[in-house]
């Protein structure tokens, strides 16, 4: 294979003008991305770097295979130009469904929302139950609280919501539930997701979601309510130049089969950030809301969730999987995933997950030949690509130079690599080393320019 050369001269950092270090949501791209959003999402402006890097228009068509909460969907409506989602997360690909309809009433929304309110305040009330919070004597006794199935409980965090907190918060989805109209229930229930996150449970975010400071009593009706009025603002904000606005669809699907739900011929670009090859589970940063919302319900439902995701974390490998075929004979992964097994053998690391250090690693990257290889039916001759992705050294301390890897192997399968651009640096949380986060570009000449079809 031809070894694609980085450094300082290289593809690093090709174009300075396109470098978006800045990670966080501007104040002005904040309506509609804010309705529910993952903690480390990229920022609207990356979307828009590129989409004016790449010369987009009304008549583009952009991809975004990871779609998760739907950054580069909404950021494409907001600019006119029609867009693709693709996501495995049921939580996640709804919430990105919600957020690309912006024709729904906002009297309509306020209205119902008021109403639901009411119900839940009503019924709290004759349980004697207060919805100030802040008091851990709002909740006198005598009343058994609602509380979760046994299953749906060890799914999960401990301690992730406190038992007055979840009790008000079921008392409010049944009141939710009982609106007949399914998109403001939609609307309602995204609401509450957010609320649950960022308001309602003990969760906190760092390099993984954790318990923080347990919250006995916390304000659940009123909390959601204001979620929901901000929502109307920003329906009101939109909806003036809705007309302009192209239709957009959201796939629950695996991004390594894009060809059952993609049309031939039919994509302009892709601006996405699959998952890094690390210990992050990203099904447990949604977890909350998935259970409390009713996507996921049974450690078989988390199962057949992780079976349709790319492996890029040690929970979600099976003994079936097979996408390591894919990277056989690439020889830096192969040397990267030698040198992670060396190490644990070394250090003595023998829990399960530890084992699968190495075998994650080949697994990752013989999915994105999976993704790649899929997507390229898809694509328009001249289709422009940008990757989010990020160096890792989550396993063992053994660096894993992602965007270059995935550079290589793009090009195996006939991609031109366009470059690499430097999006930010963060800190290691183990070894305290700055890592990369780039923007891999490509190019897809077309079909009739690819002469192989290598895997690796």
């Amino acid at each position: 294979m031809k070894r694609i050369q980085l450094g300082m001269n290289g593809l690093w950092g090709a174009d300075p003008k396109t470098q978006c270090q800045d990670n966080r949501i501007r104040p002005e791209d904040r309506a509609v991305h804010d309705w529910y959003r993952f903690v480390l999402s990229f920022p609207p402006h990356l979307v828009q770097t590129y989409v004016k890097r790449f010369g987009l228009t009304s008549t583009s068509c952009v991809l975004d295979p990871f779609c998760g909460t739907g950054t580069t969907l909404v950021e494409c409506k907001k600019l006119g130009i029609l867009s693709i989602g693709v996501e495995a997360n049921p939580m996640t690909c709804f919430s990105s469904r919600v957020k690309i309809d912006w024709s729904l009433d906002p009297r309509e929304l306020l209205d119902e929302a008021q109403q639901v309110a009411g119900r839940a305040l009503q019924e709290l009330e004759k349980e004697g139950i207060s919805d100030l919070g802040g008091n851990d004597m709002s909740y006198p006794g005598g009343h058994k609280l609602l509380r979760v199935t046994p299953e749906e409980e060890r799914l999960l965090l401990k301690d992730s919501i406190s038992p007055l907190p979840l009790h008000k918060t079921l008392v409010l989805l049944e009141a939710i539930r009982t609106i007949r109209n399914d998109r403001i229930r939609d609307y309602q229930i995204l609401a509450l997701a957010k609320a649950l996150v960022y308001g309602i449970s003990n969760l906190e975010f760092g390099p993984e979601v954790g318990v923080g400071r347990k919250k006995h009593d916390v304000p659940v009706v009123a909390t959601w309510l204001g979620y929901v009025q901000a929502m109307a603002r920003d329906l009101q904000r939109v909806q003036a130049k809705e007309h302009l606005t192209p239709a957009v669809v959201v796939h629950q699907a695996d991004a390594r089969e894009l060809n059952s739900v993609l049309e031939p011929n039919s994509i302009d670009a892709v601006i996405t950030s699959p998952p890094y090859p690390n210990e992050k589970d990203y099904t447990r940063t949604t977890r909350l809301e998935s259970v409390l919302l009713g996507f996921i319900n049974s450690k078989e439902d988390l199962r057949l969730l992780k079976k349709g995701m790319l492996r890029s974390n040690t929970r979600g490998v099976y003994k079936a999987d097979r996408d390591d075929e894919f990277v056989l004979g690439n020889t830096e992964i192969e040397r990267i995933a030698d040198e992670i097994e060396q190490r644990r053998i070394r250090l003595g690391k023998t829990s399960g997950f530890e084992r699968q250090y190495a075998r994650v690693t080949k697994l990752y990257f013989g999915g994105m030949v999976r993704h790649l290889s899929g997507l390229r039916d898809a694509l328009r001759p001249g289709a422009q690509l940008a990757y989010v992705v990020g160096d890792q050294a989550s396993y063992l301390r053994v660096m894993i130079r992602t965007g270059k890897l995935l550079a290589e192997i793009a090009q195996s399968l006939g991609y031109q690599v366009v470059g690499i651009d430097l999006f930010r640096t963060r800190l290691a949380t183990a070894t305290k080393a700055q890592l990369r986060e780039e923007v891999l570009l490509l190019r897809w000449p077309g079909r009739g320019t690819v002469r192989g079809e290598g895997s690796s």
